[in-house]
């Protein structure tokens, strides 16, 4: 059974049809990405798969349980995390702040504990301190910890935000766009994060991105979509000699 299954998911706006017939496998520990140009629909597909929007048809399974129709919490609950096109980060809290945050709904001291005090919260918020403290080290801003998550450069702040989606407990991690905005030294640092994630955690990866070294270097199987269809899939060496997928939309981009 594949981690995350995806059966003919189509969705309209109206009367526009932003994505027809998608489907997708995603299995434990694969990495694939998504490409394809400005509006094909790349990250309305993030957005019907991780309870944003609601699909117009479809199935939708993780781990064989529908998902379909279940709000963003529920589905992030279940094992589906994820980070955002643009940065979705809380200006005046700090970068521990920002993980620990986002584990609070693995806490069960309830409120009961939470008014008195007790030693299960105790215990609890211990650990989870030093849980946000690991991922924190392990895409490499442990350092930056106490700073205000604002005042760091861009890099940083885009791992920031995968430090608060992997605090979550994913099974798999969407990344929308995880280089965009940033310079050569950033991408590469960038690059070598998710490498280390996905050796350290082993879990699954699904990702848009624009930038084709990117995209060819890290992902096993790599969907092209182009107005909401998916046109090829494969490895990156068959997307990359798929006549369709050049004359649609790498053309000379495979070669940056």
């Amino acid at each position: 059974m594949p981690l995350l299954q995806i059966d003919q998911m189509t969705h309209y706006f109206g009367g526009l049809r932003a994505v027809h017939d998608y489907n997708l496998e995603i299995e434990p520990g694969q990495i694939r990405g998504l490409i394809g140009p400005n509006g094909a629909g790349k990250t309305t597909i993030f957005n019907l798969i991780t309870g944003i929007y609601s699909p117009t048809e479809g199935d939708i399974r993780l781990e064989g349980k529908d998902i379909f129709g279940l709000q963003p919490y529920q589905i992030a609950s279940l094992g589906l995390g994820r980070t955002f096109q643009n940065l979705r980060l809380w200006r005046h809290m700090t970068v521990l702040e920002h993980v620990m945050q986002a584990r609070y709904s693995k806490l069960t001291y309830g409120l009961l504990g939470a008014f008195f005090g007790t030693p299960k919260r105790q215990r609890e918020e211990a650990e989870s301190r030093k849980m946000s403290n690991e991922l924190l080290e392990l895409i490499g801003v442990r350092h930056l910890a106490d700073q205000i998550v604002v005042n760091l450069p861009y890099g940083a702040q885009r791992r920031v935000e995968m430090a608060r989606a992997l605090a979550t407990e994913p099974k798999i991690l969407f990344l929308d766009e995880p280089t965009a905005g940033m310079n050569t030294e950033e991408l590469a640092q960038m690059m070598a994060t998710i490498r280390q994630v996905h050796k350290e955690l082993g879990l699954a990866i699904f990702l848009i991105e624009h930038r084709m070294k990117f995209v060819m270097e890290l992902c096993d199987i790599i969907q092209t979509l182009v107005f909401g269809e998916v046109i090829a899939e494969g490895t990156p060496a068959e997307i990359q000699n798929n006549p369709a997928v050049i004359e649609a939309y790498l053309g000379k981009e495979i070669e940056t």
